[in-house]
């Protein structure tokens, strides 16, 4: 079988529909509505990047940069991979990317929440150097998150 080809690119407001399709298919009730994230892909302090596969968009990324004790932090908002693209290392590629980008901006840690019942994606961030940090108390509803965060560097 031959290797899919991963593109990333800039995430630009154009794609608004199909991202806040994807993120409704990822998150349902806790997804963001469609003006937070065209917000977010129009904030200086945000970047989002988009991975394409055969000119379909299959997934996504936003982070933020907040400045924390006077010093930039990485702050992921949202990952989502449509859920018939999951288990095909978009979501590293994703975050591999971003983090090598907000890096070259200066940050040094990111960050993110996530369900502690989302086993894929902890083990995930686990494997990409990301340490368990807190417990979210009922973050999403009635289930906990877990706060995790990476030096980067």
């Amino acid at each position: 079988m031959a290797q899919m080809q991963i593109k990333l690119e800039d995430a630009s407001i154009r794609y608004l529909d199909k991202l806040y399709e994807i993120e409704k298919k990822c998150f349902a009730e806790e997804a963001f509505t469609k003006q937070q994230i065209a917000y977010l892909l129009n904030d200086y302090n945000s970047v989002g990047i988009i991975a394409k596969i055969d000119n379909g968009i299959v997934g996504f990324i936003i982070v933020r940069i907040e400045i924390e004790r006077k010093a930039p932090v990485g702050h992921i908002l949202t990952i989502d991979i449509a859920p018939d693209r999951r288990r095909q290392g978009i979501a590293q590629r994703l975050l591999e990317e971003i983090e090598r980008i907000i890096k070259e901006k200066g940050v040094e840690e990111c960050r993110l929440e996530v369900r502690e019942d989302n086993i894929a994606a902890l083990s995930l961030y686990h494997k990409l150097g990301y340490k368990n940090v807190g417990k979210l108390e009922k973050y999403y509803g009635k289930v906990h998150g877990i706060y995790l965060a990476k030096a980067l560097g």
